[in-house]
């Protein structure tokens, strides 16, 4: 299993598991908005939805009058951002919606609308959600036992970061809410059922056929309370697996955990669901969320790329436009905004070729030169978001870490496989990030078999943990910038819960404090000597030669450094 768990640990470019290449379950997965496409698009009368911004936010009327005076159907509003959904099928509609009235201030497409083979009859589908409901809330009900869970001892993340000993003082609070915007949360894990809001939880997406697969259920639009993914549930694990004597404890294990599904099941995130997610938040009380993605297309958004069309140059600038908007309601709404910095070892400072935009549809990619001036990876680099390098247990910046001064904010272990920490661990699975997983993409990968046993192939690289009454959990090993953004939005919600106040609903403190707090706690950690560090003896090229820059309490592979949960809740002075 070696090989493959180096393979698995890159599953997704787009929602940033760790790697230099995307070799996975969408292995291959590249391309969207080339000239062809578009091409292709005019003569078959190809239906897309599109995401029309209008010129302010606050009302989306005007927008609306000229999305359909330009063909289109509108099918939803985001008022909040001024954001329009319409669905058409004329080739020109970004052309067309643009130039017609002042109201709208770009306009981009987001996915093609297709078919969904292989849909679930509706009875068959209210079978699999009254099952998994049914599984999900015995699990809710299952007490806590005493003692360390069960595969805590291969959590080195937690004992790097010091949860142990700040759980001693501060597990959490279910008045401080957590949402994940991934691919959603399998709560039927009877590590996460415990924390799952049932009530506040939402999925913003349709299963694609083209990328996802055949849709399990007849509308395409899965529960709230499934991940076919697997990223969201590992990503959630890590911020608040329950402590119950079962599996592994997350770092901040008391917390509320909001479901708020922005990204495919292949790991896709297009922009009208992380639109809406970010402002759901917004005006439900969350209080941090964990972004471990990029949205799709395009990896860099670009204001003016020589080699875009003027049509993709309008649809990445609407890209930046509308997510910043809704980050900045999310922000004055009391939201703290956390992003994996992203795997492609660049300084995000000195981007240079982008040769996997855009990536969907597939195969219509082409290179770009970046120039970081203009150009812009969302959510990442939108505004107010605090990015998370990664690290290994050797607390050296993983191979496949972005990094930089612009953009660095704390380092946080997102796993390693190739880390040379000592030469019992060099290579192994141990050096990864465990968590949660779903049994459903578990098999699917096969490493369980249909009576949800381990496979001899998949043992140390996947577990599976009981409670007393019966209700097991699966786990498994990923590595990634997305591995370790959670441990910092884990010490985050600790932050909020240790020092914030009381409201109506729940806990409050403000984004930039809990930023700071975290950031002033987390363990000062200087450049390396030399500065700039090669991974030649990790087997990689020079293409992965990194430049540390800064001094020891700020610097571009650490920002402020290693992220530490017990300092931050006995460092400061409560209330």
């Amino acid at each position: 299993m070696r090989p493959l768990s180096e393979a698995r640990s890159s599953r997704s470019a787009r929602i940033l598991v760790g790697g230099a290449v995307a070799v996975t379950l969408v292995a291959g997965v590249a391309g969207v908005a080339g000239s062809s496409e578009r091409t292709a698009d005019a003569t078959t009368g190809a239906t897309h939805t599109y995401v029309v911004l209008a010129k302010t936010a606050g009302s989306t009327a005007r927008a609306e009058a000229a999305a359909t005076a330009a063909g289109g159907e509108v099918v939803g509003a985001n008022a909040a951002i001024g954001a329009v959904t319409v669905r058409s099928s004329n080739p020109d509609f970004v052309g067309a919606v643009t130039s017609r009235t002042d109201a709208v201030a770009g306009a981009a497409r987001d996915r093609r609308i297709g078919t969904a083979p292989g849909a679930a009859p509706v009875r068959q589908r209210k079978a699999l959600e009254r099952e998994r409901a049914a599984v999900a809330a015995k699990a809710a009900k299952a007490k806590k036992t005493k003692g360390a869970d069960t595969l805590a001892h291969l959590q080195w993340d937690m004992n790097m970061i010091h949860a142990p000993e700040a759980h001693a003082i501060e597990t959490g609070s279910k008045k401080v809410r957590v949402g994940i915007l991934d691919t959603g949360i399998d709560a039927s894990n009877p590590d996460l059922a415990p924390n799952f809001d049932w009530k506040l939880s939402r999925n913003f997406t349709t299963d694609m056929p083209d990328i996802d697969g055949p849709c399990e259920v007849a509308s395409c639009v899965d529960p709230a309370y499934v991940d076919d993914g697997g990223h969201g549930t590992h990503v959630a694990g890590t911020v608040a697996a329950a402590a119950n004597g079962v599996g592994i404890t997350g770092v901040a294990p008391d917390v509320d955990l909001v479901n708020l599904r922005a990204g495919q099941d292949s790991g896709y995130f297009f922009l009208q669901p992380s639109l809406d997610a970010l402002t759901f938040a917004a005006d439900n009380g969350i209080d941090v969320v964990n972004m471990s993605y990029y949205v799709d297309p395009w990896l860099y958004n670009c204001a003016n790329n020589p080699a875009d069309s003027p049509e993709a140059q309008q649809e990445q600038r609407t890209i930046v436009a509308s997510m910043n908007r809704a980050l900045d309601y999310a922000h004055d709404h009391g939201v703290t905004l956390i992003s994996a910095m992203g795997n492609e070892h660049t300084d995000l400072g000195k981007p240079g070729i982008d040769a996997s935009s855009p990536d969907y549809p597939l195969g219509t990619e082409y290179d770009r030169t970046i120039d970081n001036a203009t150009c812009l990876s969302m959510p990442s680099e939108g505004n107010h978001v605090l990015n998370v390098t990664a690290i290994g247990p050797s607390t050296k910046k993983a191979d496949y870490s972005n990094y930089g001064l612009e953009h660095a904010w704390v380092a946080a272990p997102g796993g390693w496989f190739r880390d040379g920490f000592g030469t019992d661990t060099y290579r192994t699975d141990a050096n990864m990030i465990l968590s949660t997983y779903p049994l459903k993409v578990a098999q699917e990968e096969g490493a369980v078999d249909e009576d949800g046993n381990i496979v001899p192939e998949a043992e140390g690289l996947y577990f599976k943990d009981c409670t007393a009454k019966g209700q097991c959990g699966y786990y498994t090993y990923l590595q990634g910038t997305s591995m370790a953004s959670p441990h910092a939005v884990g010490v985050a919600a600790l932050a909020i819960a240790h020092y914030g106040t009381h409201g109506k609903g729940g806990m409050s403190l403000a984004p930039d404090l809990t930023g700071a707090i975290v950031a002033a706690a987390a363990t000062e950690t200087p450049c390396p000597v030399p500065p700039l560090q090669t991974y030649t003896n990790e087997g990689r090229d020079a293409t992965f030669n990194a430049l540390c820059e800064g001094s020891t309490s700020f610097n571009g592979f650490y920002g402020h450094g290693i992220i530490d949960a017990y300092r931050t809740v006995t460092a400061f002075d409560r209330r």
